[in-house]
């Protein structure tokens, strides 16, 4: 398949699902919309971080900022919301959790107002512009030399994966976040560059995501365990 063709196609196919989520947010604010969301707004954000590897540009970097200001919105109401389902979990086995799990529930009440006043309230004229004039911009590049840029950009990625790696200490979680987000950047640039590699196993996807998983539930375990240390201190 053309690398050219491979690019424009993943860049409206992954601008049209982010605007798609963001509509249905602002019109039906929910869990499983903030979730929606935030996940389009990571592809689309590594959609132009291969973008800007291949042709680096202002307008880029301006667009990823306004998508990650953007994601910040969300972040705080998502973690309440994870751990609220974690805790939500066990509290037929642990209910000396309950104090826990109402924190979080007025938590998240607050959370859900504040965030949907946020989520309505950005203005995306300035970033459909970009995006259009960005569009244009790659029709222009030159074919012949994308393949092996954007090869060249998914190693780059998938180096960053490899440096985490061997610093991850499995006694520190936060090393196993730093790994978790690199891995995560390299697998959703390769769901767009997979057309160009031959005989690629579609299966790897689903085994990434497994092993991904893993770490984000490490993630929220260390998360749960520190905020529901924090709120026990205050009530000590």
């Amino acid at each position: 398949m053309d690398a050219k063709v491979v690019l424009l196609e993943s860049l409206e196919t992954r601008w049209k699902k982010f605007r798609a989520e963001l509509k249905h947010c602002r019109d039906e604010f929910s869990e499983e919309a903030v979730h929606d969301l935030r996940v389009a707004t990571r592809r689309l954000l590594a959609m132009f971080d291969l973008l800007r590897a291949i042709m680096p540009h202002t307008r880029i970097q301006k667009i990823r900022r306004e998508l990650k200001d953007q994601l910040d919105d969300l972040d705080d109401l998502r973690e309440t919301q994870v751990l609220l389902s974690d805790v939500s979990e066990y509290m037929h086995e642990h209910p000396g959790l309950k104090f826990f799990q109402d924190h979080l529930l007025k938590e998240e009440k607050h959370l859900m107002r504040q965030t949907r006043k946020l989520v309505r309230a950005r203005e995306h004229r300035r970033l459909n512009k970009r995006a259009e004039k960005i569009q244009t911009m790659l029709q222009d590049l030159d074919g012949e030399m994308l393949d092996g840029q954007m090869i060249a950009a998914a190693d780059e990625t998938f180096s960053r994966v490899i440096q985490a790696y061997f610093v991850m200490d499995a006694e520190n979680p936060a090393s196993i976040h730093k790994l978790r987000i690199a891995f995560k950047k390299f697998r959703y640039t390769l769901e767009i560059l997979y057309p160009l590699i031959a005989n690629f196993p579609d299966a790897n996807f689903e085994r990434m995501h497994s092993y991904q998983s893993k770490m984000g539930d490490i993630q929220d375990m260390e998360v749960a365990s520190q905020r529901a240390a924090d709120l026990d201190a205050t009530r000590a």
